[in-house]
């Protein structure tokens, strides 16, 4: 790990001109805001992210969880993985959120890891974290390894030629299927973000992930009402029980009514350079009966652009499974 400087910021705005000094003073040398840590600092360890200037944002107002007007919610940047997880809004209301994040990591990562961490939590890929192989998300133009290397865990869906690292969240496909809007500011003011466009893909510039401009400082994201009678879950597949990355994962939200699916939201895990929003299966399911067919159906449309590389072509009837179980385990009461 290299040498940095640390400040620590006492609101917003601080935070936002902090780093605006950091990059000026240091002529566009790398900062990074902290606040749980969990993957930053181990990125630095490796010295695949080398920060000049960490923003300590632990002090920041950014730690609730409140139910808005509309019935939505809203979610603070700070808030620890644990306290959202199981914040009894969450886990009425949005269970398929409470499920996601309890499936990922360690008891004691979820008390310490944040909702904008985890909205910018980047790829396991191996190639990545080791800095002695070419990786085109660490350093650009250097190349691929994985697309002819180990890639069984990697991505099928929104790959590039010059990447295919998989998106390791598990909350960002929740949140996904939930629509959630994520809330910035920044040097150039507020704004706000569907995560449906906060995350790019790779194209020609994996080493931008998502559409976030230096300065920029997620204060809160909010989740629209939920629908009534809608029913929500996540089925996580890996390769063992626990503290372990998603091969294929499913969120499902779904309202049904007369036998009748009248509302449909589905995201993919696992699988993509992105969470992966399938508008396909979604498509597929909407007016449709409770039925299998019908599931399998939705599976073969989310998986329909899948471009599985040597060692992971498995993963394509994995996800496709996995989807029809979740839906089915999320219609069987409707």
């Amino acid at each position: 790990m290299k040498n940095f400087a640390l400040t620590r910021a006492t609101d917003s705005a601080n935070a936002i001109a902090a780093a605006s000094k950091a990059t000026t003073a240091q002529q566009g040398a790398e900062f990074r805001f902290i606040a749980g840590g969990t993957t930053l600092i181990d990125l630095m360890k490796l010295n695949v992210e080398q920060p000049m200037t960490l923003i300590d944002i632990n002090r920041l107002p950014l730690d609730k969880i409140e139910a808005l007007p509309d019935g939505g919610l809203t979610i603070g940047a700070g808030v620890r993985n644990s306290d959202l997880a199981f914040h009894p809004l969450v886990r009425k209301d949005y269970a398929v959120l409470s499920e996601a994040i309890l499936s990922g990591a360690s008891a004691q990562l979820r008390n310490m890891a944040t909702t904008a961490g985890n909205l910018l939590q980047r790829t396991r890929c191996m190639y990545f974290r080791e800095t002695n192989m070419p990786c085109n998300k660490r350093e650009p133009g250097s190349g691929c390894a994985a697309i002819t290397g180990v890639n069984r865990s990697l991505a099928i869906l929104g790959t590039s030629e010059h990447c295919i690292a998989t998106n390791p969240s598990d909350m960002n496909v929740a949140m996904a299927a939930l629509e959630a809007v994520i809330y910035v500011r920044g040097t150039k003011g507020e704004r706000s973000i569907p995560i449906a466009d906060f995350h790019v893909l790779p194209g020609n510039t994996p080493q931008r992930e998502t559409v976030l401009e230096p300065g920029d400082l997620i204060t809160h994201v909010t989740l629209p009402p939920s629908a009534p009678g809608s029913r929500s879950l996540y089925l996580k597949l890996r390769d063992r029980a626990s503290y372990e990355f998603a091969l294929a994962s499913a969120a499902v939200v779904i309202t049904a009514s007369g036998g009748k699916i009248t509302r449909a939201r589905i995201a993919l895990g696992g699988v993509g350079t992105k969470p992966w929003r399938s508008v396909e299966a979604e498509n597929e399911l909407n007016g449709q009966s409770l039925d299998e067919a019908i599931f399998r159906k939705a599976a073969d449309a989310a998986l329909r652009d899948a471009k599985p590389q040597s060692q992971n072509g498995f993963k394509v009837e994995l996800a496709k499974r996995c989807l029809v179980h979740a839906l089915k385990l999320a219609t069987q009461h409707a």
